[in-house]
């Protein structure tokens, strides 16, 4: 298979990973176009094998360049399907709640998004996860714990837990 062969097979899957990690379809295909361009540039760094893998590092590289700019704010979806794997399941569920768990993955930080995404959406083991986000195998574990702790809360509308009292210093 040649290099745009490959590349080509993985722009579905990027492309719905990068529209559940930005909340925006015109954000996502730009986030898609940066990865497929710095790919091309850097091609000659991949090793066959884990391309998949090799790719969204690149994305995940370039999101947290992104998402460090003042500019780019988090946009939340205007399509509430946005992370619906397969958009005919999108019409069976209650439109209302697909906008409440886009609105509370939105809520999420950023590292806690992209984990819980990774494992969940793109069925990435553990050890892919912190491979493609340059973590250890415990802080995906982690990021992934906490992120879902918030998204069962945010959906279950229970307070968020009380964040620790900040400390005084008493002279």
């Amino acid at each position: 298979m040649s290099r745009d062969d490959l590349l080509i097979a993985e722009i579905p899957r990027l492309r719905r990973y990068a529209r559940a990690l930005t909340g925006d379809g015109a954000r996502a295909d730009d986030l898609v176009q940066d990865t497929l361009a710095r790919a091309l540039e850097k091609w000659s760094l991949w090793r066959p094998g884990a391309l998949s893998a090799w790719l969204r590092t690149l994305m995940h590289h370039l999101f947290v360049n992104q998402i460090r700019t003042p500019w780019a704010a988090t946009v939340i979806a205007e399509d509430p399907t946005a992370l619906m794997a397969d958009p005919p399941q999108a019409n069976t569920t209650d439109p209302l709640t697909l906008r409440d768990l886009e609105r509370a993955l939105q809520d999420l930080s950023p590292e806690q998004r992209e984990t819980l995404l990774l494992v969940v959406l793109e069925e990435r083991s553990y050890a892919d996860v912190a491979q493609i986000t340059g973590v250890p195998i415990g802080t995906v574990m982690s990021r992934l714990a906490r992120g879902r702790e918030r998204l069962r809360q945010s959906m279950d509308g229970s307070p968020s837990p009380r964040e620790p009292a900040s400390l005084r210093r008493i002279k």
